[in-house]
């Protein structure tokens, strides 16, 4: 008898119960990842991304090759052809059952609806949530809006009873298994080798963040030129690590720490179930994933959408440094630090008037770490049309940012060279040249302008 373990956004053999699952007492065991190009770009994929998931895949195969399970990829190019891709491939192996993990967004719970009634044979989907949505919800049973009191809860759960993190399977003893063929190229890609493609490798980078820059989280994590974040988003975004691993190495090395939200290690914890917390909102209110706000009273903003301005935030050149440092990090690197996020985007929104969801896909377009929830809920609460928004009236300065969060302007050079030569405060507020655009918007009048906007649909 042969099973199958059909991979998705978990490409890993460590901690994946849909693996465990399917290897326990089954001799025979085969994988598959089905690519779909066509899903990929209805979802703007970033070529950095594209080329990620490539080396992530060939990883994968590599290392289920040597507990030997092969791993075959389908180019399938579009959810919709799952179910025929999959039947004719378990005809072809004699497959009895498929295994896989449980997924929670829109377009996943389709394919996996019709994959249930199209298949001609069982197909067991296991909850790999860290929380799944269904388990933490409000004494009344309705889904948290607030991310407070949901991560409060989540704390009880997670401290009443720590996750398991299951060990990988045992190697099987048939015919010794080669790896499978490299994934082939399926659209533009953008070098992403500066990013760790092996679970091994990123289970390395995951105990070096806990063992030597946890302690420091809350203090570092907001300076774009210091190495105080742990950089696991792009693994967590691929499933290269679960986010059971990052708490059980998280404990091992913090220990009773994790549960104080006001601690380092607490703070770190705070930033995964902030990852969850958006999943959530996006099963319960699946608007969200759907180009709708989550403040429907918010739709009626009438964003100017000046595509001048548009192309200058885009291209970092708005005359801004801190802003034009975070853009032109994104565009070359694939990645931008957190901190940076909130304030480019609060930028878009409040400072130049441009409707969030321009800004949501112009991220999906770049990020390698690219998290269709997360990059929803981080673009919201800056926009101030979703859930546990940022007030309306609350728009970061992006001079007093810099100045903050920057204040050498370290960073701010290193993306900006034709600001190299100035020091001091200077640096955020440089002075008329050739080299460097003038503002594009004063900040104060834009603040104004933005304040009204929002004032007119309150009223």
């Amino acid at each position: 008898m042969t099973v199958l373990v059909w991979f998705r956004n978990d490409l890993r053999s460590l901690d994946h119960p849909a693996l465990n699952t399917a290897c326990k007492d089954q001799q025979n065991v085969r994988a598959v990842y089905l690519l779909c190009p066509q899903q990929l770009d209805e979802h703007v994929t970033a070529p950095i991304r594209r080329h990620f998931l490539r080396r992530a895949l060939d990883e994968l195969g590599q290392q289920l090759a040597a507990i030997g399970i092969p791993l075959d990829i389908i180019n399938a190019e579009h959810f919709e052809r799952a179910p025929r891709c999959l039947n004719d491939y378990c005809r072809e192996h004699d497959v009895s059952a498929i295994y896989a993990h449980t997924e929670w967004l829109v377009d996943e719970i389709q394919r996996d609806k019709d994959c249930a009634a199209k298949l001609e044979l069982p197909l067991h989907l296991i909850d790999d949530s860290f929380l799944s949505p269904l388990s933490i919800g409000k004494a009344d049973g309705l889904p948290y809006k607030v991310f407070t009191p949901f991560s409060r809860r989540c704390r009880d759960a997670l401290a009443a009873e720590f996750p398991r993190v299951r060990r990988r399977p045992a190697a099987k003893t048939p015919p010794q298994i080669t790896a499978a063929s490299p994934c082939p190229i399926f659209g533009e890609e953008k070098d992403s080798s500066a990013w760790p493609a092996s679970e091994e490798a990123v289970l390395r980078q995951l105990r070096e963040f806990c063992a030597e820059r946890a302690v420091d989280y809350k203090r570092h994590r907001d300076f774009p030129e210091i190495e105080g974040t742990s950089r696991l988003s792009a693994a967590l975004a691929l499933g290269l690590i679960s986010p059971r691993q990052c708490l059980a190495r998280l404990q091992q090395e913090c220990g009773e720490d994790i549960w104080d939200s006001k601690s380092d290690a607490g703070t770190w914890l705070n930033e995964l179930l902030w990852r969850e917390f958006y999943r959530h909102v996006a099963y319960h209110f699946p608007r969200v994933v759907k180009g709708r706000a989550f403040q429907s009273a918010t739709e009626a903003i009438p964003w100017p959408n000046d595509q001048a301005l548009y192309d200058a935030w885009r291209e970092g050149r708005t005359g801004y440094p801190i802003v034009d440092a975070a853009m032109r990090q994104l565009a070359q690197t694939g990645w931008m630090h957190n901190r940076l996020r909130m304030i480019t985007a609060s930028f878009l929104c409040k400072d130049l008037q441009i409707d969030w969801r321009w800004g949501e896909r112009h991220f999906l377009e770049n990020l390698i770490d690219a998290d269709f929830a997360s990059n929803n809920g981080g673009w919201q609460w800056a926009a101030s049309t979703g859930t546990d928004a940022a007030p309306y009236f609350r728009i970061f300065n992006p001079t007093t940012q810099g100045q903050r969060f920057d204040a050498d302007g370290h960073f701010i050079r290193r993306y900006v060279p034709e600001l190299a030569g100035l020091q001091g405060k200077q640096i955020h507020q440089p002075p008329a040249s050739r080299g460097y655009p003038a503002p594009i918007v004063d900040h104060k009048e834009r603040r104004n302008i933005t304040l009204a906007l929002f004032k007119a649909i309150r009223d």
